[in-house]
């Protein structure tokens, strides 16, 4: 775990509405190595998902200059930059983002298809991975039939169909109860244990920033403080 897999160097991302400008990073140093479990915690309107979104390139910077796994993405053109975050990166949101009208397993599988895998292949991917979070026996069901932690763990399915290097997890527990919370975070922890894979958890729940390897603390766009956790689980 000693190769760096994300490097951000002086990234500054500045919002300007017309009337006011708003500075929501300035000046972020940030390294993540291989394979650790790093959350990002601070108060609201720290900056956390700003960082997340421009780390993952989906938001561009104004300055700076962030490596993900040997590639600079800001330099990348958006079709190159979309093309390998599909290919590198897996993404959990708080909202889950499920599409109501596909089956849970049909959610899974749509990162596959879209990259051209065919179905059949696509489709075994898919219920291997439900299996492993746990959700075997709820493949053919819709995201209304199912519980919140049901619905966030195909949507972490989803993330990691395609073994991506890295998976981004915004309040990846915001809308769940604590017993359910923590059984996510059990899949998660899970993941980055037998996988390697490398997880960045933007999260307000001090619980969840315990189970990292580290907590990455921000205030006014900055990081604040960046600590080993000890008691990781």
């Amino acid at each position: 775990m000693d190769q760096l897999i994300i490097k951000a160097t002086g990234v500054y991302k500045t919002y300007d509405t017309g009337k006011v400008e708003v500075h929501a990073l300035r000046g972020i140093d940030l390294d993540v190595r291989r394979g650790e479990m790093v959350a990002i915690m601070g108060p609201s309107g720290c900056g956390k998902p700003t960082l997340l979104n421009t780390l993952s390139g989906l938001d561009d910077i104004n300055q700076g200059e962030v490596v993900i796994d040997g590639a600079s993405i800001h330099t990348m053109s958006d079709r190159k930059r979309t093309q390998y975050r599909a290919l590198k990166m897996g993404f959990i949101f708080q909202a889950f983002n499920l599409l109501p009208v596909l089956s849970a397993v049909e959610n899974v599988e749509l990162p596959l298809l879209l990259a051209g895998v065919a179905s059949g292949p696509a489709r075994r991917r898919a219920l291997e991975i439900l299996d492993l979070v746990g959700l075997a026996g709820e493949a053919p069901k819709r995201p209304a039939e199912m519980s919140g932690g049901q619905q966030q763990r195909v949507t972490i399915a989803r993330s990691l169909v395609n073994e991506p290097a890295i998976v981004w997890a915004d309040e990846p527990t915001g809308n769940l109860d604590s017993e359910t919370s923590a059984e996510v975070m059990d899949v998660l922890c899970r993941m980055n244990k037998e996988k390697g894979q490398t997880f960045v958890v933007v999260t307000h729940d001090l619980a969840v920033g315990q189970r990292a390897d580290r907590i990455v603390r921000m205030r006014d766009g900055v990081i604040e403080s960046d600590q080993k956790n000890h008691g990781a689980a």
